[in-house]
Formats: structure tokens, sequence, C-alpha cells
């Protein structure tokens, strides 16, 4: 159980980041610039007295369709804040419902599914290599970054969030995120991404230091790290060429990049993403940042905490 934080207060996780780190990412930035933040949007029929629903469809890397949910309150004046909320591993953007608090206080949401998740949106790129047990270590046997499926990914968070604020009645200067586990690791990797963005909240972040976080073997939410050495590679010829790989899409180099504030909910005692990971990227993050620590707290939601979020989004 992790019950101070001075433990880690140093800790900036293992490897480094890739020499041309900044080139790939910039060039697949420029990629989506190409594509446009054109989107198709479907009004959903579904009761409310304040906020409207709709189902927004874009055109992503590759060709995908990538589907989000936008609600936004039913009269629009003048310019809104923007919410961008990311899901958990292989979930979904779930339902409706769960965001209509936040569109009834003025925020326009933007709520995205991951492309070929637990939702609507596709992902259609063949990759050689292994399929199963995880997306981490989807396409790495072509060894080449832009095959990830995480790079589509953080390139479809890159393209949502222009896409919010390119729209009429959004204040592109007040753009939040919101996401958990999985959410929060995209979170902080669409924030890197966007340096434009306002404020960033994140509970347990996932997808940060991936050489330690195989240290803490298969029971956690890397586990397929574990799976693809196991059967993929089990004399690990290519252990350093797998990490390297990695190191692309690894939210740690992202960190240093934000600009936006960052609120932080952490359990001390995660199984699923350790604390460690966590602080890899906690650390680089030169912004304003706060972040709260549940010792008795696993990868579970922390109560207690939802009027710390409050202000933190309205002040």
């Amino acid at each position: 159980m992790l019950t101070n934080l001075d433990k880690y207060k140093n800790y900036k996780g293992v490897g480094e980041r890739p020499k041309d780190f900044d080139k790939i990412w910039n060039q697949g930035k420029r990629k989506v610039d190409e594509i446009g933040f054109d989107y198709e949007l479907q009004k959903v029929s579904e009761p409310s007295n304040i906020v409207d629903f709709y189902h927004l469809y874009f055109y992503g890397i590759g060709g995908a369709k990538i589907h989000a949910q936008l609600i936004a309150p039913k009269k629009l004046i003048g310019k809104h804040a923007g919410l961008l909320y990311f899901h958990g591993y292989h979930c979904s953007a779930g339902d409706f419902e769960d965001k209509v608090g936040w569109a009834a206080e003025g925020f326009i949401v933007l709520a995205l599914d991951c492309r070929g998740q637990g939702g609507l949106s596709e992902d259609n790129v063949s990759v050689k290599g292994d399929i199963m047990n995880g997306l981490i270590i989807r396409g790495v046997e072509e060894w080449n970054p832009e095959k990830l499926y995480f790079y589509r990914q953080f390139l479809d968070t890159y393209q949502a969030a222009n896409i919010l604020m390119n729209m009429t009645h959004v204040d592109e200067k007040k753009i939040f995120i919101k996401g958990i586990s999985q959410g929060g690791g995209l979170a902080l990797a669409c924030a890197g991404l966007v340096p434009e963005t306002y404020k960033v909240q994140v509970a347990y972040p996932f997808l940060s230091d991936y050489r330690k976080a195989y240290q803490y073997g298969p029971t956690t939410a890397f586990g397929e790290l574990s799976y693809w050495f196991h059967y993929r590679d089990p004399l690990h010829k290519k252990e350093k060429d797998l990490f390297n790989l990695l190191d692309y899409i690894d939210v740690k180099f992202f960190a240093d990049k934000i600009k936006a504030q960052v609120l932080w909910e952490m359990g001390g005692s995660d199984k699923q993403v350790p604390p460690e990971t966590q602080m890899a990227a906690f650390n680089r993050i030169t912004s304003k940042k706060k972040i709260y620590l549940a010792p008795e707290y696993g990868h579970e939601f922390i109560p207690r905490l939802g009027d710390e979020i409050r202000d933190f989004f309205f002040k």
C-alpha cells in the first residue's frame, strides 16, 4: 500500500524518449489535419428537458469510421466550455445519461468511443502478429510505431479535440478533458498533442512506463506484455526492440508537453495500474498539478472526491 508519494517524488520512469518522437507525432498530426475535422451529426430521441443528444461520426486515420456521443444544452447562446470524455479499456462511451450533469452545467460534451473496443467506432487496419489479449501489443510485429493501435487511437483523440474546438458554440480556450484508466492515459496523450487544452482530470491513468509495468507481472492491466513474450517471444530475443517501440505510445513522454492544469486521482493499493507507473507520468508534468492519493483504494471509484473535481472544473 502506498501511503506517501515522497517515495516516488523523483521517479520519472524507465527508458528514454525516442529521438524521433516529436517527428513521428508531428507527422501524425499533419496527417489528421489533411483529413480534416468534418463530422456528421445524428440526433438521438432521448427524452430531456435541458439537453440534446447526438451520435457524432468522423473518419480518422486509416479511413476508420469513428463514433462519439455529443451532449449539448438545448439553448446554445454564445460560447460554451467543451468537455472531452475518454473511457476505460475495452469499454465504450457508456450511456448518454452519464454526461447529462455536465451538459446541464453548460458544457458541450464529446465522449469518444475508442476504435475497435466496446462502442461503435471501427478499426479497419490490418497488421501482422498477435491479435489476442490486448491492444498495446496490436501491431507491434510490424516494428513501426505508425502501425501500433494506440498510434491511431491517440490521433483520434487529437482529431476529436479539434472537432470540439472548432464547433460554433465552443470556446476553444476552455477545453476540458476527463478520463479514467485507459481514458486517463488518453487524456494525458491528448493534452500533450493539443497543448491548448485548459484543464485535465484523470483517475489512475493507464499506458505509462511499460518496462516498469511489465516487472509487476501478468496480473496487472499490462498483462498482455507477459502474454506476448509467453507466446510470441519466449526467449526474449525481441525484448529491447519491443520496449523501444512502445516508447512511442508511452504517455509519460507526452506529459512534459502538457500546459493544462491537471487534477489526478490515485489509489495507493492499485494492482491494475501500479502507482509507480502513474508517477512516472505525473512527475514529468510541468504545468500546475495536484494529486489526491487514497491509500486503501485500488483501481476503483474513489469516493469523497466529487466536490473536489467540481471545484477544479468551475474555479
